[in-house]
């Protein structure tokens, strides 16, 4: 390896929070999109979006705190961002919240393609970025069928 372990282990950590940022950007989305929605829709984009997306949010930011606890590397706060405009509509909002899903997973799976969560993580490091990728798995045909109720 071509650099020390310590700086390996804490761009390791950058990267996860780097997806850590996408997927609260997915989440203010989808957040956007819900209080657009009427209360069926809106419990419909709960369940089938928001929840999974949330699931991955929570165990990204526990995989990054654990990692770095192991290692006494520094964690840090991660902050909610704000939802776009109401302009942008629901399918504005999904659209958005899907590309931040996307960039969260294309992320994770450079990380993973690195082999550098072999090299300096650990197997419980790997089985939280594969936990948080299955649980994003099928966002974007998720997002593509419920959009298909509303038409274009």
């Amino acid at each position: 390896m071509g650099y020390a372990t310590g700086e390996a282990r804490q761009d390791l950590l950058d990267e996860i929070a780097q997806a850590i940022d996408h997927l609260g950007k997915a989440l203010a989305d989808l957040g956007g999109a819900y209080e657009l929605l009427d209360e069926a829709s809106a419990d419909r984009l709960e369940e089938e979006l928001f929840r999974p997306v949330q699931l991955a949010y929570g165990r990204a930011k526990r995989t990054h705190a654990s990692f770095a606890g192991r290692y006494r590397l520094p964690s840090r706060a991660f902050s909610q961002p704000s939802p776009g405009a109401p302009s942008h509509g629901v399918k504005g909002f999904l659209e958005t919240a899907v590309e931040a899903v996307d960039d969260a997973d294309h992320v994770l799976v450079d990380l993973q393609d690195s082999m550098m969560p072999v090299e300096v993580g650990d197997p419980e490091l790997r089985a939280g970025l594969a936990e948080i990728r299955e649980a994003v798995d099928h966002t974007r045909a998720r997002a593509r069928e419920f959009m298909r109720g509303f038409g274009r």
